[in-house]
């Protein structure tokens, strides 16, 4: 999926997390932020770089500021991100799983 819009997902409160998602030229850019990166930061990583393989998400800026989210609010909130921010009309509600 190409990214071609700006978009937002999550908040930032405790316990969540806010995804925010630029398109950009040829390259993929991940930046995480969070409270709890000393003892989870490669298990965020993983879940990030994992989910968005399996969109077929291969370039865009990746901004993630976290405060203590699950694993599986961090692949919700940057499902939900991307999905606003490209431009598809059929979705493989498949592949999100």
């Amino acid at each position: 999926m190409k990214i071609v819009k700006e978009a937002l997902a999550g908040t930032m409160e405790s316990s969540d997390l806010m995804v925010k998602i630029a398109p950009a030229n040829g390259e993929l850019e991940i930046i995480i932020n969070s409270e709890v990166i000393k003892q989870f930061g490669e298990q965020i990583r993983q879940v990030v770089t994992d989910t968005l393989r399996k969109i077929d998400v291969r370039e865009g800026l990746i901004m993630i500021d976290d405060k203590g989210a699950l694993d599986c609010v961090i692949r919700a909130r940057l499902q939900s991100a991307i999905l606003r921010a490209v431009d598809v009309q059929d979705i493989d509600w498949g592949k999100l799983k």
